[in-house]
């Protein structure tokens, strides 16, 4: 999924706010100016490629959960104090710029930072229309997709494929981003990934193994344009499936041990 990226900048006084958030614990369904903000910072870091809303939906969840698991921290989706104070530690949050931009109904796609969460010398990247778009400057945004949505995918290729044939593990994430661009799925490649009973080395933890170069190049490849699966949305193993509906699918082909479906 390719966002179109439009840069404004953004100045920071260098200065945080003596109090950030407030003292409740941030769960999936809450609204307001704590989800503004834990969605900033997030999406200051590079986990959260969503519109920032006040809205704490499944894409602000996910994107969560995988900042807790990148600083080795509890991962339960709850932006709880040491989740909070972690946040605040690692990104910046410009609350009047923020808002700002919300009451004029401009989206946002990466605010703030860099590669690696970083920050980028107090840039902001949004979302505004009729804004000259230069992909040259922009960070985070490889094809439109963050180094988290990258490291992301390596891991479920790896967790899913590993052992196939190269062409099966690009086919693989190219079934993510077949899904990321389908109204049938969630937009975002956490959502795609994390969706509930989707994707096998979920259900079983192997999406948290460290993915090998191959499974990287994979995804990049799979980014880049190339989809052996052709625009298949589902895959599975017909020696270990267990769900009769799979088998209901129309099968495209079969890449090594996969069967690819639309």
């Amino acid at each position: 999924m390719v966002f179109g990226l439009f840069l404004l900048p953004l100045f920071f006084d260098g200065k945080e706010e003596a109090q950030a958030f407030s003292p409740q614990v941030i769960q999936h369904g809450a609204v307001g100016d704590d989800v503004i903000e834990l969605q900033a910072r997030l999406q200051y870091l590079g986990f959260y490629n969503g519109n920032i809303d006040g809205v704490f939906g499944w894409g602000t969840y996910w994107a969560l959960r995988n900042f807790q698991y990148e600083f080795g921290m509890n991962i339960d989706g709850l932006a709880g104090q040491e989740t909070k104070n972690k946040l605040v530690n690692a990104s910046q949050f410009n609350e009047a710029y923020v808002k700002e931009q919300i009451s004029k109904g401009n989206r946002f796609s990466h605010y703030g930072g860099t590669e690696g969460g970083q920050q980028q010398g107090g840039q902001a990247q949004q979302q505004e229309q009729n804004v000259p778009v230069d992909n040259t400057t922009a960070v985070n945004v490889p094809q439109g997709f963050s180094q988290n949505d990258i490291q992301l995918m390596a891991n479920a290729v790896y967790g899913e494929a590993r052992g196939e044939p190269y062409e099966g593990q690009v086919a693989v994430a190219a079934v993510i981003l077949n899904r990321v661009a389908s109204p049938s799925f969630p937009n975002t490649v956490s959502g795609v990934i994390f969706e509930p009973r989707a994707f096998t080395a979920v259900a079983d933890g192997q999406i948290w193994l460290t993915p090998n170069e191959v499974a990287k190049e994979a995804v990049l490849d799979a980014i880049n344009g190339w989809d052996p699966s052709s625009n298949a949305i589902y895959y599975f193993n017909p020696d270990t499936a267990t769900s009769p509906w799979i088998w209901t699918r129309p099968q495209i082909k079969q890449i090594g041990k996969h069967i690819f479906c639309k």
